[in-house]
């Protein structure tokens, strides 16, 4: 195999599967070439990618020894994008009856979604998370996004308790929004032990479902490492979480005007 050829090829792997591990061993074998070889064209690989400042190739030891590839935004690229998302949803035609806002399209959107995947997992991609985890139901499709980028399962807290979910884990708790009592339920064989967990959601007003994830993941005894939404207020400021990520963020809601704008960065 010419080298230009296991350039390409690697480069795919690596890319396809985010934060999977490559063994280097296994490939050279495959590949029919020595391991120092295959080791010089990771190297060439993880310079153009961080050149382009598009991704990370970490490297780990032990039995086998390999690689993982971690993606990564340009901070132009992420601002370009999250800019265009808050003009695309700061129209007074996307304000529903009890201003909310209409998400569906946005969410639906696999374009938007492997982009808010790359923004949110980079952000995290060090803190070691086994799981991410969201409310059913609007929060499953960014979830899923985040979980390929960190290469972990996503575990779905449900409204209700299901069948098909087996022994599960159920609380209550006061919507922020609603002002009623609202139950959620998760399976217990969803959760790994010694979990690390992402709270994955769309949208956060007061916190309140955030925190009761939290806290309904305290009975697995879980560390919940960070909490991430696609959009949140600007009021109330103080949310009932201690921090949270946020990509987008209302100023503005009323029925006949919405301002929304980008927000990056940790509260």
């Amino acid at each position: 195999m010419q080298r230009l050829e296991r350039l390409i090829r690697l480069t795919q792997r690596l890319i396809e599967r985010p934060a999977a591990p490559v063994g280097l061993t296994q490939l050279s074998e495959v590949w029919g070439i020595s391991k120092s070889t295959l080791s010089e064209d990771v190297a060439l690989v993880r310079d153009t990618l961080a050149q382009a400042e598009t991704g990370v190739i970490e490297t780990f030891v032990g039995a086998q020894g390999g690689v993982r590839f971690h993606p990564r935004v340009p901070r132009a690229e992420a601002e370009a994008f999250l800019s265009d998302l808050a003009h695309r949803l700061s129209n007074e035609k996307r304000v529903l009856a009890g201003e909310f806002v209409y998400l569906s399209d946005i969410l639906g959107d696999p374009d938007v979604l492997d982009m808010v995947g790359r923004l949110v997992s980079s952000r995290f991609r060090s803190d070691g998370i086994n799981v991410v985890v969201t409310i059913e139901t609007k929060g499953i499709t960014l979830a899923a996004a985040v979980a390929r980028y960190l290469h972990v399962p996503v575990a779905i807290v449900r409204r209700d308790q299901r069948v098909t979910e087996g022994a599960s884990v159920t609380t209550h708790y006061v919507s922020g929004s609603a002002k009623r009592i609202q139950t959620m339920s998760l399976s217990k064989r969803l959760i790994p032990k010694e979990a690390r967990a992402l709270i994955v959601d769309d949208f956060m007003r007061a916190g309140a479902t955030a925190r009761a994830v939290r806290e309904l993941l305290g009975e697995f005894e879980a560390e919940v490492v960070g909490t991430a939404v696609f959009m949140s207020t600007a009021e109330p400021a103080r949310k009932m979480v201690d921090s949270y990520v946020s990509l987008l963020q209302i100023h503005l809601l009323s029925e006949n005007q919405i301002d929304i704008r980008p927000c990056f960065s940790e509260r």
